[in-house]
């Protein structure tokens, strides 16, 4: 049978080449760290009142008083979206009446902000909130920006893989990048709510679509033990690389047009990459252009000083892997019996919850106490050691434990944070992050341990069936953060009670902590609970398959 890892072992696992292709497709994900959450600072709600028009005829104390008051986080502030009714207020001036002792606001008639809204220019200059007034009435549309972004990313998770599988990697790849770039570019020329955010889920599309590309792209090229550390550390920790840059450039760029120029000029940088980046030597061999594999092979033996055979791809082997007869399988089969059906429930919730878990936290930071930039900041640098201890946990310890303890941990801190005095801001935060690095280490780990549950048969469609769950999972996380508008708590609440049934949950999952992975769904661990029952025999799938699972994990963010 043939062996593609075993016929370029000659190769050697981390020389001059695979250190390139480590280090320039972890650089490709960067982009992506910024791009999806940018919405933090792009539609960022600053405060704002009522517009109260300079020909109203008011004098100075009747315009002072023209804003009622109402209780916001334990305290007075003026209305957002209400004002006193003008008309009344001119009489009470033309009458030389005083506010509050010769007439009682409490009495006098309320109207909606009819001349629009005036907003504070701090932390923000403009925002597409402030742009289009997407504010009190309207105020459903900023997180459903946010949404319809994800929902580019749920329909790039259905296409990308087919597109790669069609066009190649590295053509998808540098096309989605284009796509990603272009069209956020175009955001910044956007002349309505309805144009930006269409466009939005464009980029959306691209944004997981290249990642996709890139993550096979990466996988395929890699040997086995590089590719572990890929998949685990260097396209996460590049990704949390980007996340970090974001804040970083809103703090000196505060109007929401030019934050997006210059979050959109890096992609440009990209295109160099180009000439340095091969195509997948395993694509092109499943295309039958065996030379092409061939040549790409030969540059990278050169490349790392080794010596190449003169044949490296035998076709006699190749066409006999091609011809090979597998039996196939459909998205049925992850629901047929009792005991994978189980599975893809548990599973369905865990990543949805997950999903809701992690962008929920990432796009709350704004409304955190202090300054808005170092709590992004710190949430974002809060990733790099929840991947590294994810990657650790799941070296050493079971994976239904570790899974368990971190949901956990990120559960328990948000239902605490409720407890927390208000005058102990520091602690909330804290708080707040130890949370986001619960859930972050538990999104990480999520893929390995769902790629170990299923067997070889079924593995890809129950894998990209649990990340279509967490898609929906991210597309509900901006409403989750705007219930905190209602009650400061309840997105805490709400995540934090999620989190721990979903660690709950984990507990009755079987355990793949080294045992071998399943081949057919009858090898399959059994889920606590469920009795042994025969099911139908299926054939055992001759597909190599991967030592390491986490090649799966296709489309994290």
């Amino acid at each position: 049978m043939f062996d593609y890892d075993q016929v370029t072992a000659f190769l050697g696992e981390w020389g001059p080449f695979q250190r390139l292709i480590f280090f320039l497709l972890s650089a490709s994900i960067i982009p992506n760290g910024f791009s999806g959450l940018s919405a933090v600072f792009l539609a960022g709600t600053p405060e704002h009142r009522c517009l109260v028009p300079g020909d109203a005829n008011l004098s100075a104390e009747w315009l002072n008083a023209s804003i009622p008051l109402e209780v916001r986080r334990g305290r007075q502030v003026p209305s957002r979206c209400r004002r006193y009714r003008l008309e009344a207020l001119r009489n009470f001036s033309a009458a030389n009446l005083e506010p509050g002792r010769d007439v009682n606001l409490s009495q006098v008639e309320q109207e909606k902000c009819l001349d629009g809204w005036e907003y504070s220019r701090d932390p923000y200059t403009s925002t597409i909130v402030s742009e289009w007034d997407l504010v009190c009435d309207n105020d459903w549309k900023s997180p459903l920006t946010t949404s319809l972004f994800f929902v580019g990313v749920l329909i790039g998770s259905f296409i990308s893989g087919q597109l790669s599988d069609r066009f190649g990697r590295k053509n998808v790849l540098f096309i989605t990048m284009g796509v990603q770039t272009g069209f956020s570019f175009l955001q910044v020329f956007s002349t309505s709510w309805e144009m930006f955010s269409i466009l939005f889920l464009i980029v959306g599309l691209g944004q997981i679509s290249n990642y996709v590309a890139a993550f096979v792209l990466g996988t395929e090229i890699l040997g086995k033990s590089v590719r572990i550390i890929y998949c685990t550390l260097g396209v996460c920790i590049f990704y949390a690389f980007g996340y970090m840059l974001l804040p970083l450039c809103a703090y000196f760029i505060r109007g929401w047009r030019m934050l997006l120029v210059a979050l959109t000029l890096p992609g440009l940088l990209y295109i160099p990459l180009w000439w340095f980046i091969p195509e997948s030597p395993r694509w092109l061999l499943s295309q039958g252009r065996i030379q092409e594999a061939e040549d790409i092979v030969q540059r990278a033996a050169a490349k790392n000083h080794v010596t190449a055979p003169a044949v490296i791809f035998d076709p006699i082997e190749l066409q006999e892997l091609k011809s090979h007869i597998q039996k196939s399988y459909s998205i049925l089969d992850i629901v047929r019996t009792q005991n994978i059906r189980s599975v893809t429930i548990m599973c369905v919730i865990l990543w949805m919850v997950i999903s809701i878990g992690y962008f929920g936290l990432s796009l709350d930071t704004p409304n955190l106490h202090g300054n808005i930039y170092v709590n992004c900041f710190l949430s974002a640098v809060i990733e790099v050691p929840a991947y590294t201890m994810s990657w650790l946990l799941l070296q050493y310890l079971p994976r239904r434990y570790s899974m368990a303890g971190v949901l956990f941990l990120g559960g328990c801190v948000l239902l605490f944070i409720q407890l927390v005095p208000t005058y102990l801001n520091v602690l909330s935060i804290i708080l707040v992050m130890t949370g986001k690095f619960g859930i972050t280490s538990s999104f990480s780990m999520v893929y390995v341990y769902t790629a170990e549950l299923y067997p070889t048969v079924v593995r890809n469609m129950g894998v990209g069936a649990c990340s279509m769950a967490s898609r929906f999972g991210s597309i509900l996380s901006p409403y989750f953060v705007y219930l905190g508008a209602y009650d400061r708590f309840l997105p805490y609440i709400l995540m934090g009670s999620l989190t721990v049934l979903a660690g709950i949950l984990t507990l009755f999952l079987p355990e793949t902590y080294g045992t071998p992975l399943p081949d057919t769904i009858e090898d399959m661990l059994r889920v606590k609970g469920i009795k042994n029952r025969n099911t139908s025999k299926s054939q055992t799938s001759t597909t190599n398959e991967e030592e390491n699972p986490v090649i799966l994990k296709a489309a994290s963010f």
